[in-house]
């Protein structure tokens, strides 16, 4: 089944793509969710007409993208945590405290956005990509002090 994607789909396509999905897929997700639609010879002329306008709510999706990875690469969020022997944290700096610690700095990201490999563990400073857009990672600095 060929479908017609109004909204970026990772590992599918970005909007305005005709793609080749399983039937089902289209038929029971895509198109229901308002995410697609068929690629019928009137929907394929429809978007020919409509495309400049999706490149235009692309560079405007892709710019707010940029502000927001503009405000995150200039941010350094301090966090402090308990420590037991040798420098090493009770416990851990997960996704969700940074989430709640990028909130409130005023800066609102999904959880799944942020892409931490696996929990920090120790002091320091540390560099945690946040992935705004799909063509725009912001890089977070985290710096774990000891609590006192």
């Amino acid at each position: 089944m060929r479908v017609i994607l109004k909204e970026d789909i990772p590992k599918l396509g970005k909007m305005g793509d005709t793609v080749q999905v399983a039937p089902g897929y289209g038929r029971n997700y895509l198109i229901p969710k308002g995410k697609a639609v068929l690629a019928s010879s009137k929907n394929l002329k429809t978007l020919e007409h409509q495309h400049r306008l999706i490149q235009r709510k692309v560079e405007l999706v892709r710019k707010e993208a940029e502000g927001l990875a503009g405000k995150i690469n200039g941010l350094t969020l301090t966090l402090s945590r308990k420590v037991v022997e040798e420098d090493k944290l009770y416990g851990s700096v997960s996704v969700s405290d940074i989430s709640q610690a990028l909130e409130e700095a005023g800066v609102v990201v999904e959880r799944k956005l942020i892409k931490l490999v696996e929990p920090i563990k120790t002091l320091g400073d540390h560099q945690v990509p946040i992935r705004v857009h799909a063509d725009v990672t912001a890089e977070l600095t985290i710096q774990v002090i000891k609590e006192e």
